[in-house]
């Protein structure tokens, strides 16, 4: 059982990842640090110094989301650009899972330790999809043409993170069922399209697409679940209580079609989806 103090511990080092400003090092910190917490160990990094925003490297460079340019999957300079688009997503998801372990408060130990999991498999998701990157398009010396950073970004997944930074039921529910879950649509829509470029990254990106979607559907249940644990114990309905959030908040429209079967799987009702879906 949690104690107490293994959760201060747990949240210390969950801020200490979320300050490092270098992916490599944070990707690092948090697999290193699940294997500890797996194990029963105890990791000896303390609480990092107050920051408002999390670590990030200097580039990419962060722009409004309309500046990132549109580019062809049938060009490989396109699909990179894809590639790293998808990184830079992951990127900020391991850093929103360590910010919901570390920022809230007087939560059950197992909201804690569900986030940190989460944060492992962004962690892996962001090495996958890096490797791959620099894997696409490497010049006749052997270095690598693309990095993470090599094309700009925006920060929209990260700026709504901010905008819920006082609200553990409005996170729950615009971060991981609103705007990640979105990922949940928008990827087989991307690999059916990748899947026509026939060509050996094209098809890598698939494979590496299919473990996150998978991993994903998970991710959207856990915020699911701690959405409704938290709108039960305040005496909340929750998707009355939803419709307010995404209105309050502004969150993005979503584009159509929804992927009905993985949102299902991730615990969305039909009642929901059908607001989801009328957009009301």
């Amino acid at each position: 059982m949690a104690t107490s103090a293994s959760i201060s511990s747990l949240k210390d080092r969950a801020r200490a990842a979320w300050s490092t400003p270098d992916p490599l090092q944070k990707v690092l910190l948090v697999v290193d640090d699940f294997i500890g917490l797996q194990a029963g160990g105890h990791l000896n990094h303390g609480p990092a110094a107050a920051a408002p925003s999390p670590g990030r490297p200097a580039l990419p460079e962060l722009v409004s989301p309309n500046k990132v340019p549109r580019r062809s999957f049938a060009t490989l300079e396109g699909r990179a650009a894809l590639v790293h688009s998808i990184t830079h997503i992951e990127f900020n998801a391991v850093n929103l899972a360590l910010d919901a372990v570390w920022r809230f408060d007087g939560m059950p130990a197992a909201f804690y330790t569900d986030w940190w999991y989460v944060a492992q498999e962004e962690a892996r998701h962001f090495s996958l999809l890096s490797h791959l990157l620099e894997d696409m398009g490497r010049m006749a010396n052997g270095a690598p043409r693309w990095r993470y950073g090599s094309f700009t970004a925006h920060n929209g997944l990260w700026e709504m993170c901010a905008k819920t930074a006082h609200d553990v039921v409005a996170r729950m529910a615009l971060v991981p069922r609103t705007l990640e879950a979105r990922g949940l649509d928008a990827t087989p829509q991307i690999q059916a399209k990748l899947r026509q470029v026939k060509t050996p990254d094209a098809q890598r990106t698939v494979e590496i697409l299919d473990i996150i979607l998978r991993d994903e559907i998970g991710h959207v249940a856990i915020g699911n679940q701690w959405y409704r644990h938290l709108c039960a114990e305040r005496g909340i309905e929750p998707v009355a209580h939803f419709r307010t959030l995404l209105r309050t908040y502004q969150a993005p429209k979503l584009q159509p079609p929804l992927n009905l079967e993985a949102r299902g799987q991730a615990g969305f009702s039909k009642e929901e989806m059908d607001l989801l879906q009328s957009g009301s």
